[in-house]
């Protein structure tokens, strides 16, 4: 019998994982190509740019992308990039804390759990190290897609350049995010964002826990 609960319990989390994962695919393809078809700036991810995976200019005054190689800093800072928005929470080795500052980039760690949202401080903060910036501020996470995302994603409603639904179509159109930071995203207004529900964050972590893993083993 309790076998039989385990495999029970084991078959419905798989499920539960399968259907969430294809759905947000589905929803990354689906905004790609709405992004697409409507021309917008910075819809999908630059393949020219050295050492920067999913790289995106979101505009004139943030960059966006996944955590930089020694040639990625070197490549921002050739363009002007002084600061670097850090987002990762996860534990760094030496040498990947120091090579933003042999470029000569000053780092702004906001640490934000993977896979999680940030909170209204975490925003504030953010915006605030864009504001008083000179010249672009690039931001990352590990991958640059739901961590940066969603900063990416207040800032520019914000900054009013988008609403809640616009600036979740561009979050998507480089990448899936989690469901928690999805309705963090589709939360957005111009004071801040409503906490995703509880129930939807269980949820998100559970089915999201097999990605984070794997991210921790490789």
């Amino acid at each position: 019998m309790v076998g039989w609960t385990l495999a029970g319990a084991a078959l419905s989390y798989a499920l539960a994982w399968l259907v969430v994962s294809l759905w947000m695919l589905a929803m990354t393809g689906a905004a790609r190509a709405e992004e697409r078809d409507r021309g917008t700036a910075g819809a999908e991810p630059a393949a020219d740019v050295p050492g920067i995976k999913n790289f995106v200019r979101v505009d004139g005054r943030l960059w966006r992308g996944a955590a930089p190689s020694g040639d990625g800093y070197r490549w921002l800072a050739a363009r002007g990039v002084r600061t670097v928005v850090d987002l990762r929470a996860e534990e760094l080795s030496p040498a990947a804390l120091a090579r933003p500052g042999r470029a000569g980039l000053t780092v702004v760690r906001i640490p934000v759990r993977d896979g999680q949202a940030p909170s209204a401080d975490q925003v504030a903060r953010f915006l605030a190290a864009v504001e008083g910036a000179r010249g672009p501020v690039f931001v990352h996470c590990g991958a640059g897609v739901g961590r940066t995302g969603s900063m990416a994603a207040a800032y520019l409603v914000r900054t009013g350049q988008a609403d809640a639904k616009d600036a979740t179509l561009r979050s998507l159109a480089v990448g899936p995010p989690t469901l928690e930071q999805l309705s963090f995203m589709r939360g957005l207004g111009t004071r801040g964002a409503a906490r995703p529900p509880a129930p939807l964050v269980a949820l998100s972590r559970v089915a999201d826990s097999p990605r984070r893993s794997w991210s921790r083993l490789r």
